[in-house]
């Protein structure tokens, strides 16, 4: 078992650029990194039913996840019992993992983000539309959700850089000025449905498509969508970076913590670094379990209309925030939209995040007497925004 929360119990799957240069699907195991394509070259997956030859490969898990549950269980399963068995083949393709690279782990053809939370959407109408009501029993009807950009996810590590965006009331745009990160799990689609035919809300179903988990920090605007908010919603304030954890971690590992409403018990961490010193200090620690809509669900619902969804197809489920003030999951909620700067080490003070600053957001499962499944964690730094090529209104 590794203390870090990557032994034999997880295994999840990256994709890594190794000493030498070659880019390959691998799995984390005890402070290392297993290259999966020299495991497979070497026969040890020959018998792993849907894992196409050269799948693990490839720059990308697309490939080996389009084979289906079959085979990215199979192949953990495989790799489990090698390293159970202290198979010398396991040791001879694992290097450091601070010797590697570890890149985005899948090509993202679509990226959509739920709002599952229900303190969060609370929270957020009363910050973004003061006096108006609160989401009342039709939220409970049905997961509310936007599309975002693909190409905006970026793997742990990316500087993000602050966007520009429209001024409140018409007064031309300009980089936002309430720049914010929201706590968040995804899930990967390894299986594709079939166009017409939705997935059912079962988890079942959601173990046949999903091949695993990651965290994600949806970085967002907030002046900027407070003024997209109506009538369609968010678009500049939110698809300028996603940032996303390098490990998809299966549902298979996380099993121990399935709920059952289908829900799973994790917890996140959100830790912030100040530019200008003062060390990182958490200022959350949200519960995944208090959502109020699970993966299962949302992804039910994006197939409600008959939508099929790929390989690669990426979906948040939004902010996670709970009931209390230490589980909330953005620096909105956590400073009333800046009316209560957070006080940090050094006595420095953040109302919104600013250039300079690190925020790492991290998850994980265990620590109750079992082993600990990490999700890994996502990391990235602001920096200052550009000069606009548009002209000030």
């Amino acid at each position: 078992m590794n203390e870090a929360g990557f032994g034999v119990e997880n295994l999840p799957y990256g994709v890594a650029r190794l000493p030498g240069g070659r880019v390959v699907c691998v799995t984390a195991l005890d402070g290392g990194v297993v290259d999966l394509a020299g495991l497979a070259e070497g026969g040890a997956f020959d018998r792993v039913p849907g894992l196409a030859p050269g799948a693990l490969a490839r720059p990308s898990l697309n490939r080996f996840l389009a084979g289906g549950r079959r085979a990215w269980s199979g192949v953990r399963a495989v790799v489990a019992e090698m390293a159970d068995a202290g198979d010398e083949r396991v040791t001879a393709a694992t290097v450091p993992m601070g010797s590697v690279e570890l890149l985005l782990p899948v090509a993202v053809g679509d990226f959509v983000d739920f709002t599952a939370s229900r303190h969060h959407a609370v929270n957020m109408a009363a910050l973004l539309r003061p006096g108006s009501p609160p989401p009342g029993p039709e939220w409970d009807r049905f997961p509310r959700g936007y599309h975002s950009r693909a190409g905006a996810v970026v793997v742990s590590g990316t500087p993000v850089r602050r966007p520009w965006g429209p001024r409140a009331g018409g007064a031309g745009t300009g980089p936002t000025r309430a720049l914010d990160f929201e706590a968040e799990i995804g899930f990967v689609v390894g299986a594709p449905n079939r166009e017409g035919r939705p997935v059912p809300a079962t988890f079942e179903a959601l173990a046949d498509h999903v091949a695993g988990v990651v965290v994600l920090n949806d970085w967002s605007a907030r002046d900027v969508q407070s003024v997209e908010s109506h009538p369609l919603g968010p678009l500049l304030s939110k698809s300028f970076a996603t940032s996303m954890s390098p490990w998809v971690v299966t549902l298979d590992a996380l099993e121990p913590w399935r709920l059952p409403g289908g829900g799973y018990r994790l917890e996140l961490y959100v830790a912030l670094e100040a530019a200008g010193g003062g060390g990182r200090v958490t200022v959350s620690r949200p519960r995944f379990d208090d959502l109020h809509w699970t993966m299962a669900e949302l992804l039910a619902h994006a197939t409600l209309n008959g939508s099929a969804v790929r390989t690669g197809d990426l979906f948040g489920c939004g902010t996670t925030s709970g009931p209390s003030p230490g589980a909330l999951g953005c620096l909105a909620e956590l400073t009333g939209a800046g009316a209560r700067p957070l006080v940090l080490p050094g006595g420095s003070t953040r109302a919104w995040l600013e250039d300079g600053d690190t925020v790492t957001i991290g998850a994980s499962a265990g620590g109750d007497g079992r082993p600990v499944v990490s999700l890994g964690a996502v990391t990235g730094t602001v920096l200052a925004a550009l000069p606009s090529v548009r002209t000030e209104a």
